[in-house]
């Protein structure tokens, strides 16, 4: 009987796996990850630069770049803010983003299905419940609370 495979090299190895796949992805989509966490972001929220840079854990800079990459595609627009005085800008996903959104979400439920087909529907929820209470107490943002099933 074999050894049970090893905590630690098996979670790295899935997750290099579904990292593998997400640039795949990204890559037919012309987006690099980083497009894509912020992407995946700004699905249900308008945050700042300043919050999506916490998010993301880079610095305004950066994010700011991300941003105007994403809006020079018509995918975010930038926004005043309704809550402050207005000086504040918030980015938000035009139409053509929530498109891509929805489909790159789409995408990668295929394709993590396609990852766990030989599992009972039980072993999904499981699998799903643990990796959610991993993400939950790790006390590292991801950027997509409330939990999602994903992108």
């Amino acid at each position: 009987m074999a050894d049970p495979p090893n905590l630690t090299d098996a979670l790295v190895e899935l997750s290099f796996l579904i990292q593998a796949k997400l640039a795949r992805l990204a890559a037919e989509h012309e987006v690099s990850l980083a497009q894509v966490r912020l992407l995946g972001i700004l699905r249900d929220r308008e945050p700042g630069i300043v919050e999506l840079a916490g998010v993301l854990n880079l610095d305004k800079s950066s994010v700011s770049g991300l941003v105007d990459r994403a809006q020079r595609r018509g995918l975010v627009e930038r926004a005043s803010s309704k809550s402050t005085d207005g000086r504040a800008i918030r980015v938000v996903l035009t139409e053509p983003g929530r498109g891509m959104v929805s489909e790159f979400a789409e995408r990668v439920s295929e394709e993590i299905a396609e990852l766990v087909k030989d599992f009972s529907p039980a072993q999904c929820e499981r699998l799903a419940v643990q990796a959610a209470r991993i993400v939950a107490t790790s006390g590292i943002s991801s950027g997509l609370e409330p939990p999602r099933a994903s992108l």
